[in-house]
């Protein structure tokens, strides 16, 4: 210790034990041996805040909090206490109480320069941008560094940004911030490229283009080397923004002649000749061009730069793939604008077989092309394709086999063909017998392909797995035309190719997108769990997990999906503010309004309040009156029928649509439309959803002891105000619904391996809607008699009771559309009626709310009778008539528990004929399937069988449960 030159603080070595255990999460060690501390030294500060982390983590929240308070009350200024809170109040989720810490320990040591950086980072935590601007400056006169400066600077460009009126942050903040970056430029004080960087995000906010340009060509332009080009990048920028079409030109020009592959320039470049001609440009007499040297302003002149560009390609050590596809863009230009020069750069179809020969056997060349086929006249695809066949160089081993690929090279050239011919839409003009046959002979060349990859890590994906997709992808077109078994083929080979290639993502989403089509989702869950989603992509692609989850009757694995995609939006917000930090401290002050708007965005993703809210009814439907009551299920979520936290304006669908690889022509493939139409059903099944879920919230709320009628006190007691509330919630919920219906009967077809649809259709045609909607209206009915009693309410009895004998009518009907098998056997092909297992996942739901319901009118209607009987006993009279509604009740709940036992005894038959499918005994028709396949599809239909097997147990568990709740209402 003492050759270190220090000596230690005594109490960090008394602390250290507890650190230790905290770190090593033995958080009840943690508490014991602050307690021990804090015995000895009872001003410890620092030891009480540890205590308090350690209750923290073991979930005693109210004790750890009145812990914090007390310490930060006296207001430390020790390093330890002051982190020791700091990480207390993250875990609490309360940055903000940070800052009150930091306020107090700067004013006790105002010229401390960690606790000012320490401050202005916890307002930065919270976004107070005012205050880090003035916390910034403060910290810049302690210590006269320029990125205190800067941050100051940056805090105002955040206030421009946040700011509601964008008059005030063009005429106040950002003036304000240029002024203060111009004051460093005039004194030479500009050091870093972050302060550059800074001062041109001002300027191109401002909309001082020019003067934007001029500090980037200037003398502060040379600070700008980070990042390559970034120079050039900014110039161009601001060429295209004061349209300087001269420059973008000349500037783009030069640029490929140092680098012939960079696309972004062709692009530019194309732009700008165009704009040219478009304006009849030339070119001073005397002059030079341009700022930035010779301009291209005729397609001449084009043509013959992109000529060149080839040319000197030819020379290059590596092939370029750039030249040859400006000269394919170039011919689309000219094409779309009617000019007649496309000759002078030749033949399309000729380029793009030239570009085969040479780039063929590199997997881009696909993607290459794709972009250009719609240069192709249709009458040519099949002589094209030919054509590309024939310099493929394939070999067969006797006469009349299938000639096949002897090297990688030739089978990448071959399956790029292959794509091609899928993209021209030749195999989607085949009949029925061809396509089998083209499948036939893709697995063939799947299977063939295999060889290549043997030496291949588990990791790494087969060389011939793109033949295996579309193989699939034909199947699922023979599918969609009513070709059952072919479904089941989907799958073998999906398997089958999945046991070769473990961690192809492609065939695990696919797979997930059939078996949920096909309403299993066991084997679901554990394929979305091998794609190890990151991230990003529990908002991208959870939707595939929890569009289905709870659909098909799997509650468990529900719960869980939601739990995933809700830990990732939770610890966004922390996150965010980290990266926000980061980003200060390195200067790297573009990337903070990204990570601002990337937050902002995903907050308000749509994805995020579905799993919101659908997380919230699951806990219901699992929870509420089974294991806690309702009203303490609702307590616990916060929830209140008055609030609604969707930011329904601004809602982002952040799913990612074409996750899938897709080789459709474009009339088949996922258009705009479809994503604009699955946005608006999601958002109209959402709030639906979100109504249902505020008007349960309200019921707890009604059942209060009510003021006789006429009491001037209802309005007081905020329960009147609470059924005005359910009443408007109904209207809107009466609303939403309808424009549910109007969207539906458009009738909308997504693409196979588009949107998947809500369960919007379902709940309308069985019946849900009807039943949920009409047990709503119920309970305010149940709350009039309440207020107005039982002598003047015969009308409301009765109507009560109509509302009771029409309930069980409609519940019965839906229970009648859950009838069925599940799985059923025909002409020896298995098929599937998902529909009927997502009827009986509502029902249960229904059933549940009616539940709910009952539970209310039970608390309205005791409270009644037992004042009825009170009166009985002191008039001893035995014949005073019980009013109707107490028999309507009975005879209801009675008929709920029967029905409720009649679906349970169907769900035990349907698991009886689950278990007794003897699916190996299927004659799988289809004699063209190998021995190899025969084994994945037993795999996939007992896949299929145990899933469905799993969602009946579960539902019928769930409505057991709900059964012992019905057996308690009797009044």
């Amino acid at each position: 210790m003492a050759a270190r030159g220090h000596v230690q603080d005594p109490n960090d070595r008394r602390l250290r034990p507890i650190y230790d255990y905290l770190d090593n999460g033995n958080n009840k060690m943690a508490i014991q041996q602050a307690d021990k501390l804090l015995k000895k030294h009872k001003d410890l500060h620092c030891a009480k805040v540890l205590k308090a982390i350690g209750l923290q983590r073991t979930g005693k929240q109210d004790e750890a909090y009145a812990l914090a308070q007390e310490v930060a009350a006296l207001e430390p200024t020790d390093d330890n206490s002051l982190q020791a809170l700091t990480i207390l109040y993250r875990e609490m989720h309360r940055p903000e109480l940070v800052t009150k810490l930091y306020e107090a320990a700067v004013k006790k040591v105002p010229n401390s320069e960690e606790y000012h950086s320490h401050l202005f980072m916890a307002y930065a935590r919270v976004g107070e941008y005012k205050k880090m601007q003035q916390a910034g400056m403060a910290l810049y006169k302690i210590v006269p560094k320029n990125p205190y400066y800067f941050w100051s600077v940056m805090s105002l460009i955040m206030q421009s940004i946040s700011a509601q009126d964008e008059n005030l942050s063009k005429t106040m903040f950002l003036p304000l911030a240029e002024r203060m970056v111009e004051k460093m430029v005039k004194e030479d004080k500009i050091e870093a490229e972050a302060e550059v960087e800074l001062y041109y995000m001002i300027l191109e906010r401002l909309e001082k283009y020019k003067e934007a340009l001029d500090v980037v060509r200037g003398k502060l332009g040379e600070k700008l080397t980070s990042e390559l080009q970034s120079r050039e990048n900014k110039c161009m920028a601001m060429y295209k923004k004061l349209c300087r079409w001269p420059e973008c030109n000349a500037l783009s020009r030069r640029l490929l002649l140092k680098n012939s592959d960079d696309w972004q320039f062709y692009i530019t470049y194309f732009d700008s000749v165009f704009q040219l001609i478009d304006e009849s440009w030339t070119p001073p007499p005397e002059e030079e061009h341009s700022l930035e040297g010779e301009v291209h302003y005729s397609i001449e002149q084009a043509v013959k730069f992109i000529e060149e560009r080839i040319t000197e390609e030819s020379k290059s050590s590596r092939p370029l793939r750039g030249p040859y596809l400006a000269k394919l863009e170039l011919i689309r230009r000219l094409r779309y604008r009617g000019c007649n020069d496309e000759y002078k750069l030749g033949d399309p179809e000729e380029l793009m077989f030239q570009y085969f020969k040479k780039f063929g056997d590199k997997p881009c060349c696909f993607t290459d092309l794709k972009v250009f086929v719609d240069l192709l006249p249709s009458s040519q695809y099949t002589k094209f394709i030919s054509q590309l066949l024939a310099v493929i160089p394939l070999s067969a081993a006797t006469e009349g086999e299938l000639a096949l690929p002897s090297d990688i090279k030739a089978l990448q050239q071959h399956l790029c063909v292959v794509q091609l011919s899928r993209l021209l839409g030749i195999y989607h003009a085949m009949e029925k017998k061809q396509k089998l046959a083209v499948v036939r002979e893709l697995m063939l060349r799947y299977r063939h392909g295999l060889e290549f990859g043997k030496s291949c890590l588990k990791t790494e994906l087969q060389f011939s797995d793109y033949y295996c997709l579309l193989a699939v992808h034909l199947l699922l077109d023979l599918w969609l035309e009513g070709e059952e078994t072919a479904v089941w083929q989907c799958l073998t080979l999906l398997e089958e190719g999945l046991s070769h290639s473990p961690s192809n993502a492609q065939f695990k989403l696919l797979l997930i997108r059939i078996y949920c089509r096909l309403g299993a989702f066991e084997p679901v869950a554990e394929l979305y769990s091998s794609l190890d989603a990151k991230h990003i992509q529990h908002d991208t692609i959870g939707y595939l997990l929890t569009r289905y989850a709870e659909a098909l009757g799997h509650y468990a694995a529900a719960s869980q999906s939601c739990n995933f995609a809700l830990r990732f939006f939770h610890s966004n917000q922390k996150d965010t503010s980290e990266y926000i930090i980061q980003a200060y401290k390195y200067g790297a002050f573009e990337k903070i309004p990204e990570f601002i708007a990337f937050r902002n965005r995903l907050n308000s993703s749509l994805h995020f309040a579905q799993v919101r809210t659908e997380r919230m009814l699951l806990d219901l439907l699992l929870e509420a009156n089974i294991s806690t009551s309702l009203e303490e299920s609702i307590k616990s979520m916060s929830l209140s029928p008055e609030e609604d936290d969707i930011p329904w304006n601004d809602l982002r669908d952040n799913r990612d649509l074409t996750v899938l690889f897709n080789w459709d022509p474009k009339d088949r493939d996922i258009s705009e439309e479809h994503k604009k139409l699955s946005l608006e059903e999601e958002t109209m099944w959402l709030r639906i959803r979100s109504l249902t879920l505020r008007l349960v919230s309200g019921l707890p709320t009604l059942s209060h002891t009510i003021q006789p009628k006429n009491s001037e006190k209802t309005a007081e007691n905020g329960v009147s105000s609470k059924i005005d509330t359910i009443r408007s919630l109904l209207q809107q919920l009466e609303v939403a619904v309808d424009s549910g219906k109007k969207f539906l009967e458009q009738k909308i077809q997504y693409p196979v391996l588009g949107p998947p649809p809500t369960r919007m259709a379902g709940f309308f045609s069985n019946g849900s809607c009807q039943c949920q909607t009409s047990l709503f209206y119920l309970v305010s009915d149940i709350y009039e008699l309440d207020t107005n009693g039982l002598e003047d309410s015969a009308e409301i009895q009765e109507r009560i009771g109509n509302s009771f004998k029409s309930l069980v009518e409609r519940l019965t009907d839906l229970f009648n559309k859950c009838k069925g098998d599940l799985i059923e056997v025909r002409d020896g092909t298995l098929k599937t009626h998902p529909s009927l297992l997502e009827n009986l996942v509502f029902f249960v739901e229904t059933i549940s709310i009616a539940l709910w319901v009952s539970s209310y009118c039970d608390s309205v209607l005791r409270p009644f009778k037992s004042n009825l009987q009170k009166k009985k006993k002191k008039k001893k009279e035995s014949s005073l008539a019980m009013p109707p509604v107490f028999t309507h009740f009975l005879d209801y709940v009675t008929e709920l528990q029967t029905l409720t036992s009649n679906v349970i005894d169907h769900i035990k038959g349907l698991e009886i004929i689950l278990t007794a499918l003897k699916l190996e005994e299927l004659s799988l028709k289809d004699t063209l399937l190998l021995e190899e396949e025969k084994k994945f599809t037993k795999t996939v239909q007992g896949k299929v069988q145990s899933s469905y097997h799993h969602s009946v147990q579960e539902i019928g568990e769930l409505l057991k449960k709900r059964l012992d709740t019905i057996k308690k209402l009797k009044i």
